[in-house]
């Protein structure tokens, strides 16, 4: 089985202020499940394709929801796995996860997957 397609890449990940400052100016709001999460399309630069652009994604849990970083790294974990296997092109995405109890990952994939039919409706 080749899983090289469904890796999580360093370039795939939204780091630097003014890439997320960016996303949560100008990106789009909403809330699915027990994910808020925030969304744009990515601007290509010198000539390339959105379509070919990877999409970056941006993971948070509140400490102020969960003191222990066990439980805030596994929600992360589960987000991120998540999104990896059925990532689209050319966005870039928060997801936040947004209730008090730990959700198991049937639900957190849910969640996401009702994200992308979102995004991907417009």
């Amino acid at each position: 089985m080749d899983l090289r397609g469904n890796t999580l890449r360093k370039d795939e990940r939204l780091s630097g202020k003014k890439s997320i400052a960016t996303l949560l100016a100008d990106g789009r709001w909403g809330v699915h499940g027990c994910i808020k999460y925030c969304w744009m399309h990515r601007v290509p630069g010198d000539g390339a394709d959105a379509a070919e652009m990877p999409s970056r994604l941006l993971v948070s849990v509140p400490k102020r929801l969960f003191k222990r970083a066990v439980k805030r790294n596994l929600l992360k974990r589960r987000m991120r796995e998540a999104w990896r296997i059925q990532k689209p092109a050319g966005i870039d995405i928060l997801l936040q996860f947004n209730e008090p109890e730990v959700a198991d990952y049937p639900s957190i994939l849910e969640a996401v997957t009702g994200i992308i039919e979102k995004i991907s409706r417009g």
